[in-house]
């Protein structure tokens, strides 16, 4: 299979995955996401398993179970059943078996501090002892301070990436060499990172990024590259400065010491990095962002 051929699929599948993730409470089967890509069912099935790793079913529970892990971690005010259902489970028993087959817990179990020794084994399965050991720090180091910012939506192009690791510097490689194609300013357009997976429930090696750069609106999807908008809206954000490996332990703050006494609540979308200098492509690692928590008031 030649590159453009592949580049092709990757760009189509991302078009199901969109739909996937902006919507995970959906019925979603194959026969409207095939169609979303623009392949037969059966086409769609072999391409989404070559580009993803993983089939479609499996996919799509997986994501479902990971945010529904979150949501009973951070969404106190919600009942399990209502989670069940913002996550797109038929029922509540079909959920609870589905949750306790993936995370050795019942759902009231995990919300009840069950999760905490899931994290433990979790913490044990990391194979970056340099972020693991970042990790275990997190505890004790000061929050920066937390600023509440209203901002506004952002048109990106985007490359997806499985891992929270070094390996992330090739999904930004990649879009520099498209941003170059374009004939976009790169240093005009903003870079974010959009974090999507919670290191403390999921390895780092299947930890999902999406490495984006704001585009214009006269700017369409092309080759391998995916268009998308990151929703505006209310989000806590923190600006810090750092290294390679100091900024998943800022986020495990904001997620489990910052959020749990505010007045918020996590919103459906991921936390993400806005790049002043990205550690991904420097020769130093060292970054400067914000990084931004999406948040609702109810």
């Amino acid at each position: 299979m030649n590159n453009a051929t592949k580049q092709q699929q990757k760009l189509r599948i991302n078009e199901a995955l969109y739909a996937i993730h902006r919507d995970l409470s959906y019925a979603w089967t194959a026969e409207p996401l095939a169609a979303q890509a623009a392949y037969s069912t059966h086409h769609f099935h072999r391409v989404f398993k070559a580009v993803t790793g993983e089939n479609l079913n499996t996919y799509i529970r997986r994501t479902r179970l990971e945010r529904a892990a979150n949501m009973l971690i951070f969404h106190a005010d919600l009942s399990a059943t209502e989670i069940a259902q913002r996550c797109g489970f038929l029922s509540s028993s079909n959920f609870t078996d589905r949750f306790k087959a993936w995370f050795g817990e019942t759902p009231t179990r995990w919300r009840d501090g069950g999760y905490r020794d899931f994290e433990a084994q979790i913490a044990q399965q990391h194979d970056d002892a340099e972020l693991s050991e970042q990790l275990r720090k997190a505890r004790s180091k000061a929050l920066p301070r937390v600023l509440m910012q209203r901002r506004e939506p952002v048109r990106v192009a985007y490359v997806r990436h499985q891992g929270y690791d070094r390996s992330i510097s090739y999904a930004w490689q990649r879009l520099q060499e498209w941003v170059e194609q374009e004939g976009l300013a790169w240093d005009a357009e903003q870079m974010i990172g959009l974090y999507h997976s919670n290191p403390n429930i999921v390895p780092l090696a299947q930890c999902r990024y999406v490495a984006c750069i704001s585009v214009p609106d006269t700017t369409w999807r092309r080759q391998d590259i995916g268009i998308m908008t990151i929703p505006g809206g209310l989000h806590a954000q923190v600006h810090i400065e750092g290294y390679y490996g100091e900024l998943l332990p800022v986020l495990h703050q904001l997620f489990y010491e910052w959020l749990p006494g505010s007045a918020y609540k996590m919103a459906l979308t991921p936390a993400f990095a806005c790049y002043q200098r990205n550690q991904f492509l420097t020769t130093d690692e060292r970054f400067e962002l914000d990084l931004c928590l999406p948040v609702k008031t109810v």
